[in-house]
């Protein structure tokens, strides 16, 4: 059974409720601002942590917009250094404070998951996505830069971006949530615009998803390649990939065809074990439970046989419910661990890897 062209549109950030707000008036968000003199040595630090399974050399972290997993043991046993979130472009739009970020539910969101991976010592690596105000209208780059530099403004300390999630999934329409992409032309100007915003940090050139049929996704590399050599700025050092229809149909052939049209480096920005996805991927009987377990361990190995891969995100930890069409989930809905954990707890010589898994 195939993996359909794309993942169904993420699900809108859930309002963390007062929580933030509270933590501005008690003054803890001063944390930020600590963070940006310590950010340099936290960098060359988590360069050095890296998973040493098998020879590879590549850093392994999670993506996830909950906070539930900073202050889970199960997490932080695995010492891991990096952490990804998705947000959109327009988060921070016309907010000047962190107070005034306390009364927007996506700025909220953000804020609160930022301090939190903050204060877990976390390199932060935010990918900008559709604004869920105007999911279906793509940002002019006046609009663009405007809102992305508002953002960075609110949170300085993060200093890794990606201009646009999945820039390549086109028009995607799902129970209602419809969202539009960029153009490879237009995601190389957004590129540019956030190299040209956002002086000295580390930015992604192209967040791609490999797709069943990786044929347009080369289509829309080149073209991006291109644009860029149009626009007359730098290429791309680093690069983003979802290869999920490779990890999870337990195969290698787009991975090595995306390296193959990449220069540099390429960050598995998106990957790991689908547990439930639609009537493709079933979960019946626990059945998606130990499918996701094996792709995880499929995950691992394709990221070791090539050096260019330094860096594995794998999203998600947190697991949905069984009305959920999408679930990745490292642990279930009530934070239990998966057999999925597991393979990522061992692959990272965690201490207590021997855990109770949850079969649902």
């Amino acid at each position: 059974m195939d993996l359909p062209t794309s993942l169904p549109s993420r699900p809108s950030l859930r309002r963390p409720g007062l929580l933030i707000v509270a933590l501005l008036t008690c003054g803890v968000l001063l944390v930020l601002g600590a963070a940006v003199g310590a950010g340099a040595a936290t960098s060359a630090r988590s360069k050095h942590h890296a998973a040493t399974v098998s020879g590879a050399s590549f850093q392994t972290g999670v993506g996830d917009e909950q906070t539930e997993m900073f202050v889970d043991p199960l997490w932080q046993q695995l010492h891991t250094k990096i952490a990804r979130y998705i947000t959109p472009y327009d988060t921070a739009a016309n907010i000047k404070t962190l107070t005034a970020c306390g009364r927007r539910a996506t700025c909220e969101a953000a804020a609160h998951w930022i301090v939190h991976a903050t204060e877990m010592h976390q390199q932060i690596l935010v990918a900008f996505y559709y604004s869920e105000r105007t999911s279906t209208t793509l940002p002019s780059l006046t609009i663009y830069q405007r809102d992305v530099q508002s953002f960075m403004k609110l949170f300085p300390q993060v200093r890794q971006y990606q201009p646009w999630n999945e820039a390549n999934r086109g028009t995607v329409r799902y129970r209602g949530n419809n969202f539009n992409s960029p153009s490879a032309a237009t995601a190389a100007k957004y590129y540019q615009v956030l190299r040209r915003t956002c002086l000295g940090c580390t930015v992604v050139g192209l967040d791609i998803l490999d797709q069943p049929n990786v044929g347009p996704s080369l289509s829309y590399i080149a073209e991006f390649k291109s644009a860029i050599g149009r626009l007359r700025t730098t290429m791309p050092s680093i690069w983003g990939l979802h290869n999920y229809s490779d990890t999870n149909r337990f195969e290698s052939s787009r991975t090595r065809a995306i390296l193959a049209a990449v220069p540099g480096q390429v960050w598995l920005t998106e990957t790991g074990g689908i547990v439930k996805f639609g009537g493709a991927f079933p979960n019946n009987h626990g059945s998606g439970l130990s499918r996701a377990a094996s792709a995880l361990s499929n995950t691992f190995k394709l990221a070791s046989t090539n050096r260019r891969i330094t860096r594995l995100y794998i999203y998600q930890w947190s697991g949905a419910t069984e009305a959920a069409r999408f679930d990745a989930g490292l642990t279930d809905y009530r934070h239990r661990p998966r057999p999925g954990y597991l393979v990522v707890c061992q692959h990272l010589h965690a201490a207590h890897c021997r855990v109770k898994v949850s079969r649902r």
